[in-house]
């Protein structure tokens, strides 16, 4: 079997459902407070593993009173603890990088109530080179990059590279959650900078 197909075999991951979508190689600071994320993030620095981030599309982030889990998108992405902070106890402040996607198979919740999800990797797109057609959103990606400032941004930039810049402008531009997950989701760079192409261009900003 080869490496690929072991990497798409379903494992077990604990997901962190949130109202954001994480893209691969984006940056996500999170406020953990809640007793079943803090222990959930322990296990991962400990492991040196990574957690689920999936956009919930129904419910809420903390725990209601009912206990109910929230509806969630079934496609995430990995996100890797890169550092933390404990300002108080009981509270986290985590910084994190999206990594791979994933595909949720199936989920349940253990007795903290944590999700753990049953997931699929979904392979990285291949790199294509940005085209010239698309060379103009590259300049909006600098102008955004450079109003939030080098620690707000990945240090590891590729703006030739058609997945990353379109990652990166899906991310950050205000655009619809529903949108954004859209954008997650579809495994084509061109196809996915086209959409943000005339999304720029009806705000008459390209």
């Amino acid at each position: 079997m080869s490496a690929a197909s072991r990497g798409r075999e379903p494992r077990s991951l604990p997901l962190f459902p949130l109202r954001t979508v994480l893209f691969p190689g984006g940056l996500l600071p999170l406020k953990v407070f809640e007793q079943r994320y803090v222990e959930m993030t322990k296990a991962c620095m400990r492991d040196d593993a990574p957690f689920g981030v999936c956009l919930i599309t129904q419910g809420d982030e903390v725990a209601t009173p009912d206990g109910a889990t929230p509806k969630f998108a079934d496609i995430g992405t990995l996100a890797r603890i890169t550092n933390f902070d404990m300002p108080q106890l009981g509270i986290l402040h985590l910084q994190t990088q999206g990594l791979g996607r994933f595909q949720v198979r199936a989920h349940a919740v253990d007795a903290s109530g944590l999700v753990i999800g049953t997931v699929t990797s979904i392979a990285d797109e291949p790199h294509h080179a940005l085209s010239d057609e698309h060379a103009p959103l590259v300049r909006v990606l600098e102008l955004i990059a450079a109003r939030l400032g080098a620690q707000n941004f990945p240090s590891d930039v590729h703006y030739d590279d058609a997945s990353w810049v379109g990652y990166r402008l899906a991310e950050l531009l205000p655009l619809p959650l529903s949108i954004k997950q859209r954008m997650l989701e579809v495994n084509d760079a061109n196809v996915r900078l086209a959409a943000l192409k005339q999304f720029l261009e009806r705000q008459g900003i390209v």
